[in-house]
């Protein structure tokens, strides 16, 4: 397939899975514009490869076994801008799109794509352009603007709708496969945003986040309504 450029995408895969790393460098490797440089299955390896191989596009997945691609993600702009973000997830969530939208990334794609799409997708990014949905992008504005506005009181943590969701299902004493079913998500990246929501409230462990949202909902009582 032809990119209309001179040299090969450069491609940095980062999924934790060696097998799934391997079927993408193979088909990536056969399309005939698009080189796979390296690979990483972690964010703390994610981030030195990807500026030590400057790549043209990292393919990202979106929960790693050491935190969040959205952190990776974050951190591979501010340290190399040209390189360009694509989440690759075997979910989707609408939490997880927009987090990754204000954290730099260039799109959102399912893995259960067909092979042309995920190609095509690569060349637009590595071409400048962005494959998030103009309506994921109008909310990103949106949240920006909402972050120039007075930070809520101590007691009311800044918790996106996802966190405060599952949350709520921490303090109910819920497992993470049992949060997960409930909403959607996948064990691990269910754990990802456990991870996330333990460091907002400076805690360490799950009786403390369930104590926590319990001390909020007695003090808020309407935040139960909006939440559960």
């Amino acid at each position: 397939m032809a990119t209309g450029r001179d040299e090969p995408i450069r491609v940095l895969l980062v999924d934790d899975h060696e097998i799934v790393r391997r079927g993408l460098r193979m088909l990536l490797d056969r399309s005939g514009g698009i080189t796979v440089v390296g690979e990483a299955g972690t964010v703390q390896a994610a981030v030195p490869e990807a500026v030590r191989l400057r790549p043209d596009v990292v393919l990202m997945d979106i929960s790693l076994p050491d935190g969040s691609g959205v952190t990776a993600c974050r951190e591979i702009r501010l340290a190399s801008p040209g390189t360009r973000v694509v989440f690759l997830s075997s979910f989707l969530d609408d939490e997880a799109v927009m987090e990754t939208a204000i954290a730099g990334g260039d799109g959102y794609l399912l893995k259960e794509i067909s092979e042309d799409v995920l190609i095509g997708s690569i060349e637009m990014v590595a071409r400048g352009q962005s494959i998030i949905a103009s309506a994921v992008r109008e909310r990103v504005r949106e949240r920006a603007q909402q972050s120039a506005l007075p930070e809520p009181a101590a007691s009311e943590p800044p918790l996106t709708p996802q966190e405060w969701r599952i949350l709520a299902l921490v303090a109910k004493g819920q497992t993470n496969k049992a949060i997960g079913a409930a909403v959607s998500l996948s064990p691990k990246t269910v754990r990802n945003y456990l991870s996330t929501i333990f460091q907002k409230l400076h805690v360490t462990r799950r009786s403390e986040a369930a104590s926590h949202y319990t001390g909020i909902v007695s003090r808020r009582p309407t935040l139960r309504h909006r939440n559960d």
